[in-house]
């Protein structure tokens, strides 16, 4: 039996549970003669070992399964009964004062919230817009260039010319010997042999890239460095070094020509440069496009964090806090580092954690209160888009289609797209236009 529902807090309830030690024991005592049909032990046939030593073996196992059955099911009943929408997992502890013959838990818990979504026709929204023009078309070519570019010695004369004076300049890629230390002592890391670097790229420090510029094959400098209060290497954050650099190569950098070549190492078969263009416009403009969605599905969350009220569960917070840093463990595991012995905190991920199930509590609100579920063929078209950058999209689509996690992924996208789309159509609207470099960030830099 449990008792009546006791208030506790906002969100949090309590049920107390009991029933007597003799149903326990009965149950027990059932599944301990089932256990017995088919447990072995030394000396005795399968089957025909005796009880006592079955309970032996199998009877604390056996009497926690059944607890956490007859609490859960009474739980369940009571939650029902009382048409509670429990909000992740109760915290069930037994009770000291059960009085004598009878078992008696607590299960403390709390419920999911009232939504109430504020009036989205007052809510003010940015959104943004950009263009691909043919300046960004231009700047990446550029960048596809310096990805396939070619270094030759400085100086020697050669099909595609000598670079100019063999003095390092900017671009240049320099090879050199350097070895620093720090108050006439040399350090772990400030040693090297043939390291090669390209001048301009930020690699080095400024300190040694200012250096280096200027430098002959031959030549060496020695100049103090002031290393960074933040550096990563902590045995000399914030101490000053005195390098020696000697330059013993130097290449310039020679981009290959915007030519057929160039457009067929592009996958464009004919060569044909005008279609190259078309085609990184077309990518350009997909990826504007997802970032322009991403930021406006963001200027909608946010308002909809701001005008919604409602508590938002502990208990799901904790749960996807721990989730977050599960998911961050594996990322980070996947990128090589070992984490294994790392603790990862979930008061780290406690605010967006806190966010994130703010934001799916509203969303559901806002979904079956305005029947914005996605659609199948919205999954499909969505799905659809996703293969056309793909070479083979029918191999997409059965990626997809063939998984019910990975297409509820793609539902989730939909459902998100939906709630953005309404709550867009009732609020006040104001849109503005952002360079593609601000959109596009640390990606457009050439």
């Amino acid at each position: 039996m449990a008792t009546a529902v006791e208030t506790l807090g906002k969100l949090e309830r309590r049920i107390t549970i009991s029933f007597p030690l003799t149903e326990v024991r009965s149950e027990v005592e059932k599944r301990l003669k089932v256990q017995a049909k088919t447990a072995k032990a030394p000396g005795f046939r399968p089957g025909k070992v005796p009880l006592k030593m079955v309970a032996a073996q199998y009877g604390y196992q056996i009497e926690t399964e059944v607890l956490n059955d007859k609490v859960g099911r009474a739980f369940n009943d009571a939650a029902n009964e009382n048409q509670l929408r429990v909000a992740g997992y109760p915290n069930i502890q037994p009770k000291e004062d059960s009085p004598e013959g009878v078992l008696t838990f607590d299960a403390t818990f709390e419920v999911y919230p009232e939504v109430v979504v504020g009036d989205l026709t007052t809510v003010e929204i940015e959104t943004v817009k950009a263009e691909v023009s043919e300046a960004e078309i231009d700047k990446t070519i550029e960048i596809l260039r310096k990805q396939r570019v070619h270094f030759h010695t400085k100086g020697e004369a050669g099909e595609h010319g000598d670079g100019g004076e063999p003095v390092a300049a900017n671009g240049d890629r320099a090879t050199v010997d350097f070895v620093g230390s720090i108050d006439g002592v040399e350090f772990p890391g400030g040693k090297a042999e043939d390291y090669p670097f390209v001048l301009g790229e930020g690699r080095m420090l400024p300190e040694f890239e200012a250096a280096t510029v200027g430098l002959k094959v031959g030549e060496s400098k020695t100049f103090p460095l002031a290393f960074p209060e933040d550096y990563h290497g902590k045995d000399v954050a914030g101490k000053t070094a005195s390098f020696t650099i000697t330059l013993k190569k130097l290449e310039w950098a020679h981009l290959p020509e915007v030519d057929a070549e160039f457009a067929k190492s592009l996958g464009v078969a004919d060569g044909d440069v005008a279609k190259m263009r078309e085609d990184i416009k077309v990518n350009l403009e997909r990826e504007v496009a997802g970032r322009v969605k991403a930021r406006n599905k963001e200027a909608v969350m946010d308002a909809l964090v701001k005008t919604a009220t409602l508590d938002v569960p502990k208990t799901l917070i904790a749960q996807d806090s721990e989730r977050l840093a599960e998911m961050t463990r594996q990322d980070m595991e996947q990128r090589g580092m070992n984490v294994k012995d790392v603790p990862f905190p979930q008061e780290l991920f406690a605010e967006k954690a806190e966010r994130r199930v703010r934001l799916g509590l509203i969303l559901s609100q806002l979904v079956g209160e305005n029947k914005l579920q996605a659609q199948p063929e919205q999954v499909k078209a969505q799905v659809e888009d996703f293969a056309q950058s793909y070479e083979d999209p029918r191999e997409v689509l059965k990626y997809y289609y063939s998984d019910r996690r990975r297409l509820a992924e793609v539902e989730a996208l939909v459902l998100e797209e939906n709630v953005v789309n309404y709550v867009l159509g009732l609020s006040k609207t104001s849109s503005k236009v952002v360079a593609f470099d601000e959109l596009m960030g640390s990606n457009a830099q050439a």
